[in-house]
């Protein structure tokens, strides 16, 4: 039986950290998802792709080339803007500015958030209704070791 591969939903900060630094976590995150393994899907929000652009235009204007280039080889699906009514429906779960990126997860029918925002994600990673997992991008790159383990041995 064929297996659907690992849903996984990057948040701004692990795709800006992985892009502009070449090495830690979030960077081996993006060059695992660049190799197109079957095994793993890689996701990200509109909403989280204008929160990124908006930042590289006010803070690092010179680098939005380079974003947009490494971006094209990382393979990511897009996720729709959530709307307002689903926006609403997870109002309270987590801070205002970060429920667009759950919901984005949720409609993505992620398997991981990664998100480096340990401080806004802490409250709901430690106690989650949701179908997916908060982790950090280390936290990640061990479920995934494990998960090509696993692999390997079938």
């Amino acid at each position: 039986m064929v297996k659907r591969p690992v849903r996984v939903f990057l948040d701004s900060n692990v795709i800006i950290s992985g892009i502009f630094s070449d090495k830690g976590s979030p960077r081996i995150i993006l060059d695992i998802l660049s190799l197109g393994l079957p095994f793993v899907v890689g996701a990200t929000g509109r909403y989280n792709m204008i929160e990124i652009e908006r930042n590289l235009k006010r803070k690092m204007p010179k680098a939005l080339p380079i974003y947009q280039k490494y971006l094209s080889d990382i393979n990511l699906e897009i996720i729709p803007l959530p709307s307002k009514e689903e926006i609403e429906e997870y109002c309270g779960y987590i801070s205002d500015k970060d429920v667009p990126v759950l919901v984005s997860a949720i409609k993505g029918n992620a398997d991981f958030l990664v998100t480096g925002d340990e401080k806004d994600f802490s409250k709901l990673k430690k106690h989650s209704p949701l179908k997916f997992e908060i982790l950090n991008p280390s936290e990640f790159l061990d479920v995934f070791r494990l998960l090509f383990e696993d692999l390997q041995e079938k």
